[in-house]
């Protein structure tokens, strides 16, 4: 949100840098994250003055030149022109030597002292689109003055400088949402007034359309205020008013929807004008309109409506998506002459939900999502009608309509200093309690040596709890002035925060379906044949539903393996033959006390794990891509595997067992032909399933990682001749033990099996990145610890070191 400190000086009076005023912000809660100078002219005319040309004459070398001299004020100097009509005795605006200029069009340049065909010139006389004041190059800009030359042509001009103030606005603070709202702030640090001018009374002064208002819900609409305007001519803002907008990055578009901006940034109350001729019937509607309902909005885009936006219609249909964004029909043109002028106070709620469901962000909607002040419609009107009538020529046609039947009330609030002290940590005077939430234009009644009521007007959204008001005193009384002692305690302990499973499935979930993986979601009643043929699934432990729609959907399952090839065998009849899925399922079985059920992971692969092109052959799916998708799962969630062992059972033709300590955790290789025609699917299928739930219980959040060491690693490659009964994992645990905390890495590059080498043996080419993270390794200790490698790797599997 951005601020002007030119406006805000309108409001309070300023006399510190906008600097202080940054930091005296921030401090209270309004972030300031940047100053930015804003100049109504690009560059600010630095460097150029008011001259007079005195004397003009054509260039000796050059038809189309004129060589003039030119008083400066400071300096007579001469400057050769290639205006037409530059003559003598003119005042003209001259760029000095050193001045840059900001064109209209094309980069900024320097003016430098230069000879054009042998005659010296020190300056430009410039036109208009020469210093970025209009798109004229037709001649140079003769001006009517009696300003002595030398004058600055900022002060000519009107050059307007400011300093824009960039505030990272939280949700709460929807009231700061405006320059009055700031300005409040400032009232209260500062202990300064706040110059905010009385309600004007408006007098009718001729008749306009009769507009007549309907509100069908006050719930969603509980105040709705408008006025009618006449005599309107549309045209151009004034220059003060387009360099507000324009310093607050809003382009100028007319002087009617200029105005209904500034007051909405002035004052937080956004407005909206509709042209009063094209409202049928004289008569506006604030209501929903029904579901799928088209409306084209000012964009040009018909839009259709979801029935849960608030409309502001007419009996025709809609005008506008209250508090969003305005109709194509019914908006402000260059031929309007009359307007409705509606200011209202609508529901938060129903105002989000309009934008939400568009996907429209605007400013009116930033502030009414947030809460704006059910006190300010009318206040905020009247002031856009003086600024019609200056800026426009309005002319007021009608009373105010003023529809507000449950006036807001104020929040009422119980206050104990016992609990301000214990909260802010220090004992803070009640009268500057007092003083500090006076300031803040919140009333202190019923005060007691213990305590006081609050009450706090509604446009604080924010302030409807004790703490709040607590807040808003140590904001004030600065966070900085609370010193902190040296043993910090605190009044309530909060628990240690619950696993959420929603949360932990959504990021597994979130993980797979990044890395290419569809989402099965399958019926939990399965066909009682799978347990019956499978071979390895019990049909005495089947769950068996009573009233059974048919025997394909007869009993509970017991696994998700068969429900996912059914989803298989379909996509691969239809030609779509390269899959990853995978599914979380749950599954069921009978016992000797009743039933119990599980969660389970299943994932599946099938097909090729890249397609043929011109780059690639095909490569088809293996072991190592579903384990290393296990792998991934597993290191998301932070769950180290305790033992790996060879399956050979059903449903799998091999594959590896997972435990977590005592517990299974799960398998994972490549289905049995048995088992892939029970489901009859007819090419490879990779499976793995976990058990979710024990998953669950042992994931420890995310992995945390530590900062890059400082000290380079190493590496040193080794070659072990071992037994085929020797696992990787055996070898593994033996080389972490060894190798101790040096080891920060080890990587298998290569695996040999072949007449090469003794029967019954294998070879391991492994790699051992050393690295220590508080010194630099030694030849003396990389050494020592590869040497202890090649000892436990000798003593504990068996090894024979290559050389």
């Amino acid at each position: 949100m951005k601020i002007s400190i030119n406006r805000l000086k309108h409001y309070i009076t300023l006399s510190e840098s906008p600097e202080e005023i940054g930091a005296l912000l921030t401090r209270s809660g309004l972030e300031v994250e940047g100053v930015e100078e804003f100049v109504s002219v690009p560059g600010g005319l630095e460097g150029v003055v008011i001259g007079e040309v005195l004397t003009c004459e054509k260039h000796p070398d050059a038809d189309k030149l004129s060589v003039t001299t030119v008083d400066t004020g400071s300096a007579v100097v001469s400057i050769v022109c290639g205006a037409p009509n530059v003559a003598k005795g003119q005042k003209v605006v001259v760029a000095t030597v050193g001045a840059k200029l900001y064109p209209s069009e094309g980069e900024p340049f320097e003016i430098k002292k230069a000879k054009i065909r042998g005659q010296a010139s020190e300056g430009m006389i410039c036109a208009e689109d020469e210093i970025g004041l209009g798109s004229s190059h037709a001649g140079i800009m003769v001006l009517d003055t009696d300003l002595p030359n030398g004058t600055p042509a900022a002060e000519y001009f009107e050059v307007e400088t400011d300093s824009i103030l960039e505030i990272g606005l939280t949700p709460n603070r929807a009231d700061a949402a405006s320059h009055l709202g700031v300005a409040r702030d400032l009232k209260a640090l500062l202990g300064r007034e706040i110059n905010l001018s009385e309600e004007s009374m408006l007098t009718v002064e001729k008749s306009g359309p009769a507009i007549s208002v309907e509100v069908q819900n006050a719930v969603d609409c509980p105040r709705y205020a408008g006025v009618v305007l006449t005599n309107i001519k549309v045209a151009p803002s004034p220059q003060w008013l387009q360099n507000f907008l324009r310093s607050l990055d809003l382009e100028p578009i007319n002087n009617v929807v200029d105005i209904t901006n500034f007051i909405l940034h002035d004052l937080g109350q956004p407005l909206h004008a509709f042209d009063a001729d094209k409202i049928s019937e004289g008569k506006i509607i604030v209501g929903k309109l029904p579901k799928g309902t088209p409306f084209v909005t000012l964009d040009g885009k018909e839009r259709k409506l979801s029935g849960e936006e608030l409309m502001i219609s007419d009996p025709k249909g809609g005008m506008c998506i209250a508090g969003v964004f305005g109709g194509d029909h019914s908006g402000v043109s260059d031929s309007t002459t009359s307007i409705f002028l509606e200011s209202a106070y609508f529901s938060p709620d129903v105002i989000r939900k309009g934008s939400q469901v568009h996907g429209l962000k605007t400013d009116a909607s930033f502030r009414f999502e947030r809460g704006t002040d059910p006190n300010m419609p009318v206040y905020a009107l009247k002031k856009a009608v003086a600024l019609l009538q200056e800026i426009a020529g309005a002319k007021v046609s009608s009373e105010i309509i003023d529809l507000y039947p449950a006036p807001v009330a104020d929040f009422e609030i119980g206050v104990t200093y016992g609990h301000i002290n214990r909260l802010i940590g220090k004992v803070i005077a009640p009268a500057e309690v007092k003083t500090i939430l006076e300031s803040l234009e919140i009333k202190v009644i019923n005060e007691t040596p213990e305590g006081f009521t609050a009450i706090a007007k509604p446009y604080r959204v924010d302030v409807t709890r004790e703490a709040d008001i607590i807040e808003e005193v140590l904001r004030i009384h600065g966070f900085h002035q609370v010193t902190l002692s040296e043993n910090l305690r605190t009044d309530f302990l909060a628990e240690h925060p619950v696993k959420d499973p929603n949360k932990l499935q959504y990021r597994t979930t979130e993980m797979l379906a990044a890395q290419g993986y569809f989402e099965l979601i399958t019926n939990s009643l399965t066909k009682p044949a799978y347990a019956e043929k499978s071979g390895y699934l019990d049909p005495v432990l089947n769950v068996e539903i009573f009233n059974k729609l048919s025997e394909d959907l007869g009993v509970m399952r017991q696994t998700l393996l068969f429900s996912g090839l059914e989803v298989l065998a379909h996509n691969i009849n239809r030609r779509q033959t390269d899959l990853k899925c995978f599914e979380f399922g749950t599954v069921y079985q009978k016992t000797g006390e009743g039933y119990k059920e599980g969660r389970r992971l299943a994932i599946f692969h099938s097909g090729n794990r890249s397609s043929e092109s011109w780059i690639e052959t095909e490569k088809p799916f293996g072991f190592s891509d579903i384990y290393a998708a296990v792998e991934r799962i597993l290191e998301r969630l932070n769950v180290e595997v305790g033992q790996v062992s060879i399956q050979e059972s059903a449903p799998f033709a091999y594959a590896l067992e997972l435990k977590l300590g005592e517990k299974v955790l799960g398998s994972i290789g490549l289905v049995d032909e048995k088992i892939l025609k029970l489901a009859e699917v007819r090419q490879e299928v990779w499976f793995a399933e976990l058990d979710w739930d024990l998953l669950f219980k042992k994931a420890s959040g995310l992995k945390k990682y530590s900062e890059i060491s400082k000290f380079p690693e190493v590496r040193r490659d080794l070659s072990l001749v071992i037994d085929k009964a020797v696992t990787y994992d055996q070898v593994k645990a033996v080389a972490e033990k060894a190798g101790g905390k040096l080891v920060q890495k080890i990587g298998v590059f290569d695996v040999y099996q072949g007449d090469k080498i003794e029967a019954g043996k294998k070879a391991y080419a492994l790699s051992f990145h050393l690295q220590d993270q508080e010194n630099t390794l030694t030849d003396k200790v990389i050494e020592k610890t590869m040497s202890k490698l090649i000892q436990a790797f000798q003593d504990q599997v068996g090894a024979i070191i290559r050389s």
